[in-house]
């Protein structure tokens, strides 16, 4: 959080407001304070860190403690989506950036000079927005990219891997950099939305990890309609190429979770433009 406050980005200010107020240059000027903060890069590197080393530890244990030879009765159902668990961690390191792009300003008060540049006020939050979502596809496509082919080989250890060319390996990598730049987005949007680092990250984190807990306690003829349609539930499906009949199918779970980031998003909108800085 002290890097908030660094030389670095207080060049923005100025900047930001002789830019005016076009949306390019909006994005120009979140790309500076984006660039200058090392909490930003710190928790992408994370997650990538976390996606790829789980990723390949998680593979190399399953495929060591499967009984039965890769053509037998019991083998790894998805090697796909084993290779790519470490996802389900590493959306925690970028949901938690997403949050402190917006509430590390107003933490530190510098949310006003943005608002002061940008009175309209929805080009700050679509810039933010175009700014980790542009970088946080390219590079965690990249990383599940490499948690894919690294997870491949652990599992080619014991014969179970599979190639870029299999069955939806190529679309569970998109998907995945797709999945982890929606929860940063869905993490802006908390942020915009309640204002509070603490109270955003336990928001998001509340809409990815608890509800599917409180989803497990239905009933289960209400639990097979519901939990389908819950964030993480709904996202994670195009991980793999296996599903449960209960469950979303790729793209259209993935299609809910971008929903359900839309509607954060729009929460933070409505917030931003009705309350003051």
């Amino acid at each position: 959080m002290s890097a908030l406050t660094t030389p670095e980005t207080s060049t923005h200010v100025s900047a930001y407001a002789k830019a005016g107020v076009s949306l390019p240059r909006a994005i120009r000027g979140e790309w500076v304070k984006f660039k200058s903060l090392r909490s930003s890069w710190f928790s992408m590197a994370a997650a990538l860190i976390i996606a790829i080393g789980l990723g390949a530890l998680f593979s190399y244990l399953r495929a060591t403690h499967v009984d039965g030879g890769p053509h037998g009765p019991i083998g790894i159902d998805d090697p796909i989506r084993v290779s790519l668990r470490g996802l389900m961690l590493a959306q925690l390191p970028i949901g938690v950036l997403g949050v402190l792009f917006v509430t590390g300003e107003y933490a530190t008060g510098m949310i006003r000079s943005s608002l002061a540049a940008v009175p309209r006020r929805w080009p700050v939050l679509l810039a933010k927005c175009v700014v980790v979502g542009v970088t946080c596809l390219v590079l965690c496509t990249i990383g599940c990219f490499f948690a894919f082919l690294v997870g491949q080989a652990g599992l080619n250890s014991h014969g179970y891997g599979v190639g870029l060319g299999a069955t939806g390996a190529l679309e569970a990598i998109i998907g995945g950099g797709i999945y982890l730049t929606l929860v940063a987005l869905l993490g802006i949007g908390c942020g915009f939305a309640i204002r509070s680092t603490g109270g955003a990250i336990a928001t998001l984190f509340g809409l990815l990890l608890v509800l599917p807990l409180l989803g497990e306690a239905l009933p289960t003829s209400w639990a097979d309609h519901v939990n389908q349609y819950l964030p993480m539930n709904a996202g994670t499906q195009i991980l793999g190429t296996h599903h449960d009949p209960h469950t979303l199918s790729s793209w259209t779970g993935l299609g809910v979770f971008a929903l359900w980031m839309l509607a954060a998003v729009v929460t933070g909108l409505l917030v931003l433009r009705k309350r003051d800085a």
